[in-house]
């Protein structure tokens, strides 16, 4: 579905950055500033350091003079403010309007200022839809809520409920990205590969020969250490990672047996 981050009159060229940021990390790119503070915000060096490798975010960005240039092709729109208007649209959290958004549940509405079959549910498919984002200075103007279908509320600590814009937009775009589908999660390192039963018979001789150098092991009466620690390593069912660095203790073992006993022949 096509999603447009709308930032408008934005002071802080930080900001812009960081929202660009929190686009990226949840697969969107389409952002549009509106009369921002700085004419050359998008080059500016808060700004790029912010958006933290973002660039490719920032330089499909476009900036515009008026939120009904923002608003081309996008058929409903989100506002994002904490403190509900008597006479705007309704408030939700962004939770609760995505799920009836996804499930197609929200009755046909007419916002002020779009036309009317423009507001209708399925055209929102077609079309797209857009999050409105208010000046850090004095948030969003009455006339711009009243324009949106919803005002999405963050549900925050009552007694502290302030975000900056590139929390908020973070926020919004992760449950937005749920109520799309989401993102797999990712593990943090490939399936690690089981060592056969080679390896384990080579990391097993490899080992009973530091064990010996180590007098830990008696060659002329073994007992039953090897079969037991053979049976340990199959249980365990070590990585062949783990061979390598068993193998490199016992190589480490051996050396060092090697080089005491020259040092004692010397003696």
């Amino acid at each position: 579905m096509k999603t447009r981050f709308i930032l408008i009159q934005t002071s802080h060229a930080g900001n812009v950055g960081a929202a660009a940021r929190a686009m990226k990390t949840m697969g969107f790119d389409d952002l549009v500033l509106v009369a921002p503070r700085w004419a050359n915000v998008l080059r500016r060096e808060e700004t790029i350091q912010r958006a933290s490798g973002a660039l490719d975010v920032l330089e499909k960005c476009r900036i515009v003079d008026t939120l009904d240039e923002a608003l081309d092709g996008m058929s409903h729109l989100c506002a994002t403010a904490m403190t509900p208007r008597d006479f705007g649209p309704p408030t939700r959290s962004p939770r609760e309007h995505f799920e009836l958004l996804r499930k197609q549940e929200l009755p046909a509405q007419s916002a002020c200022g779009l036309d009317a079959n423009l507001t209708n549910e399925p055209a929102v498919r077609q079309q797209g839809v857009a999050f409105l984002f208010g000046s850090e200075r004095f948030g969003m103007r009455n006339e711009d809520v009243y324009r949106c279908h919803v005002a999405l509320s963050i549900p925050s600590n009552p007694q502290f409920g302030s975000l900056n814009i590139g929390a908020a937009l973070q926020v919004i775009a992760y449950e937005w990205r749920l109520a799309l589908g989401g993102f797999g999660v990712q593990s943090a390192a490939a399936e690690p590969v089981l060592a056969d039963a080679a390896q384990v018979a080579g990391m097993l001789g490899h080992l009973e020969q530091a064990l010996v150098a180590l007098e830990f092991l008696d060659p002329a009466a073994p007992k039953k250490l090897m079969p037991r620690l053979n049976g340990l390593f199959n249980r365990a069912q070590v990585t062949q990672e783990e061979i390598h660095i068993l193998r490199g203790i016992a190589k480490a073992v051996l050396q060092q047996s090697a080089a005491l006993e020259k040092l004692q022949a010397k003696v």
